[in-house]
């Protein structure tokens, strides 16, 4: 394995699942976020964790934007209209980052700032034995968050909660109409108080991983949790791991329970964004809560077995391929088939797309011919 590439030049989304819901009175944007953009390098081909006072040669690295990045990439390639407010430093790296998103991904940064003076974060991945190690650097952020006081009118955004402190955008955005799907970090006080997360009132739709959830909820199950979680968001989806996801929606009773795709994992860096991404589209699209979890957890699933975070986000052309593939195998277990089935019609009907789908160009890029 070479370079295996830099996130850019990749082609738009030929399907809006949204298509069939929109009209002319819509926001302009499918999903506004914010957050930190870090430049993320990604070594690969490592056959053990780095040595104390040796060197390993990867036979393999990548680049491409990260931190919030993962998640605004996820959810453009899956044909939603993304807009992001950000920081960027004024250094190549930031330059870099812009570009991809703007004129990779097509995103809106329109929100966006350059921020003179300031360098970009970076952090670096080592990818071996199916985990990761990262080494992250930044300087002290901005002095002003790059969050919007009046956030762009979105049919939904993503925001990640901090316990013990408000965002005023996500009461804004909430207030003009905007569905809130939010997730959470793990809580260093150790108080894993709901209290604390006062943003969850004006949210939608909570999805925390196991551990977090019972955390919050003081449950002895990642499915208690889940409806413990309902009495304060009114859809709540707990990530499982290997084992799958779980998700109910407190206004229409409605529970789902879908096991995970088994395959190998490379890289799991940004799995949780894309799964969010995958989720997020669903519900616009007004998916039933089962297809929603499943298309999710599928998204994830293809994410794994690429490295790094925004570079591995699987687009339609990679879910129509997987599809494709899956039904022609023999001997396939007609229940787990159908639980993909709202995919017909969705996916493209091409063949010439090969999967996994590769999208490798050279790290950070050449320069262009004059």
């Amino acid at each position: 394995m070479g370079s295996m590439g830099s996130l850019g030049g990749h082609s738009r989304p030929q399907i809006d699942p949204l298509a069939a819901l929109r009209t002319a009175g819509d926001p302009p944007w499918d999903v506004f976020l914010t957050g930190t953009v870090f430049l993320d390098i990604i070594f690969t081909g490592l056959d053990s964790a780095p040595v104390r006072g040796t060197e390993s040669w990867a036979r393999g690295m990548g680049s491409s934007p990260g931190g919030v990045a993962n998640m605004a990439t996820a959810l453009a390639r899956l044909g939603l209209r993304t807009s992001l407010a950000a920081a960027f430093g004024d250094d190549h790296y930031g330059e870099y980052c812009w570009d991809a998103l703007e004129q990779g991904e097509g995103i809106d940064l329109s929100p966006s700032r350059t921020v003179p003076g300031w360098h970009s974060p970076v952090t670096v991945s080592m990818a071996y034995e199916g985990e990761r190690t990262m080494v992250s650097h930044g300087h002290e952020p901005p002095p002003e968050e790059a969050a919007p006081d009046h956030p762009p009118h979105a049919r939904a955004a993503v925001a990640s909660l901090t316990p013990g402190r408000r965002a005023p955008w996500i009461a804004k955005a909430a207030s003009r109409g905007t569905r809130i799907f939010a997730d959470v970090g793990w809580d260093d006080t150790g108080a894993w108080d709901l209290a604390g997360l006062a943003d969850l009132e004006h949210c939608e739709a909570f999805l925390p991983n196991a551990e977090e959830a019972m955390r919050y909820t003081r449950a002895d199950c990642p499915k208690a949790a889940a409806h413990a979680l309902t009495r304060h968001v009114p859809v709540a989806v707990v990530t499982l791991g290997a084992e799958g996801a779980y998700a109910v929606d407190r206004r229409t009773g409605e529970s789902a329970e879908v096991p995970a795709i088994a395959v190998e994992a490379l890289d799991p860096t940004g799995a949780g964004d894309v799964f969010v991404a995958g989720f997020v589209t669903g519900t616009l699209a007004g998916w039933p809560l089962a297809d929603r979890l499943a298309f999710a957890g599928l998204t994830a699933a293809l994410s794994v077995q690429e490295f790094g975070g925004s570079l591995s986000a699987p687009g339609w052309a990679e879910i129509g391929a997987w599809w494709r593939k899956v039904r022609s195998v023999d001997g396939q277990d007609p229940t787990a088939l159908n639980r993909y089935a709202f995919l017909d019609g969705l996916v493209p009907e091409e063949r010439s797309a090969c999967w996994p789908l590769r999208r490798a160009v050279p790290t950070i890029g050449f320069r262009r011919p004059a």
